[in-house]
């Protein structure tokens, strides 16, 4: 696959055919940064972590370091999960459907996919997506 050059200040616009090989590449590369983000911090908790298995003799101490500990796993967990939705993106980049709505098949506005770029459906489909749920966690 021919990679494309993409000058650092290009960003997608409405003027362009849409997912063109520029916008696909400029998507490549915010969700590999983001991924490569989370992998860092990842890394770097793991580490702290590791360093804080200091003995705490304080009950007290001891508690605040153990909750501390289960609030930054729970980050971690959700960090993993985002990590499989940053690669199913990059996946969709690759098989031709990235930035195309899962239940529509029309495109994702730029703007939302700027903001949330593993965004799977437009803004009309996850609010409608968004009111069935409400309704139906009301029964």
């Amino acid at each position: 696959m021919a990679t494309t050059t993409l000058e650092a200040a290009y960003r997608p616009t409405d003027d362009e055919p849409f997912m063109n090989d520029r916008q696909k590449e400029y998507f490549r590369r915010k969700l590999t940064a983001w991924k490569e983000e989370i992998l860092r911090e990842s890394r770097e908790t793991l580490a702290a972590l590791q360093n804080e298995s200091e003995n705490h003799p304080d009950l007290a101490d001891r508690a605040s370091s153990e909750t501390d500990r289960a609030i930054e796993l729970r980050a971690r967990d959700r960090q993993r999960k985002l990590i499989a939705k940053i690669d199913a993106a990059m996946a969709r980049i690759d098989d031709g459907t990235y930035g195309y709505c899962e239940e529509t098949g029309e495109p994702i506005s730029l703007k939302r996919l700027e903001a949330r770029p593993i965004a799977t459906l437009s803004i009309e489909a996850q609010e409608r997506h968004e009111r069935n749920e409400r309704v139906y966690r009301d029964d």
